[in-house]
């Protein structure tokens, strides 16, 4: 319930592209979650369908399919939650980035915007990828991910065409500088850095 009230409190979906893409996304985190709370359907139906070893068998995909046990639980874990917090950090930085522009009435292109074009869904991507490929794999979401990966890149060019018509050239100038969603080499640090710079520089003085 809370990861679909910050979808749609942060995405706010207006147009049917927009509801189809948080669609996508609340069908990912509702299939996931019923999986990680109840019995795991993708691990039954390897075992029931694919002859699968049962005595290999654990509640995690990865560690089931390797054979690590516990211990690939646990390091599936510490990496899916580091992903997760990542992303969502990226995700409600760059909407607060992008909702001072919008009351400036003005084009974003510092903090996150000069790294990528849409840096909220880079973080939903990042986000998803934690907790439902690393983390908590289900045929569900693996197959889920990528549709959900297209529907926010047919958004997000839909979103640009609208950014052109108001900002004309400067925002073509700004298209041909910045990349839409994947970081250059090197950037994903700076990345980090400036959305830690960003809370030190909106910070109260003491």
């Amino acid at each position: 319930m809370i990861a679909s009230w910050l979808l749609y409190r942060y995405l706010a979906p207006k147009t049917w592209k927009e509801w189809a893409s948080a669609g996508a996304v609340q069908a990912f985190i509702i299939a996931l979650y019923a999986e990680m709370y109840g019995f795991p359907l993708t691990i039954y139906l390897l075992v029931r369908f694919f002859g699968l070893d049962q005595t290999e068998l654990s509640a995690n995909l990865w560690s089931t399919l390797l054979g690590m046990g516990e211990t690939g639980m646990m390091i599936s874990m510490i990496l899916g939650y580091t992903l997760l917090f990542i992303g969502v950090g990226i995700f409600l930085e760059g909407w607060r980035e992008l909702h001072r522009a919008r009351k400036e009435e003005r084009l974003v292109t510092d903090g996150l915007y000069r790294i990528v074009r849409h840096p909220q869904y880079t973080g939903l991507f990042i986000a998803l990828f934690g907790e439902g490929i690393v983390h908590w794999p289900t045929i569900f979401s693996v197959v889920l991910f990528p549709i959900i990966v297209l529907a926010y890149y047919l958004l997000a060019r839909s979103e640009e065409r609208k950014m052109e018509e108001e900002f004309g050239e400067e925002y073509r100038e700004y298209r041909r500088r910045v990349p839409m969603l994947i970081p250059r080499w090197g950037q994903w640090r700076a990345m980090a850095t400036t959305r830690t710079e960003s809370s030190k520089d909106n910070s109260p003085g003491v």
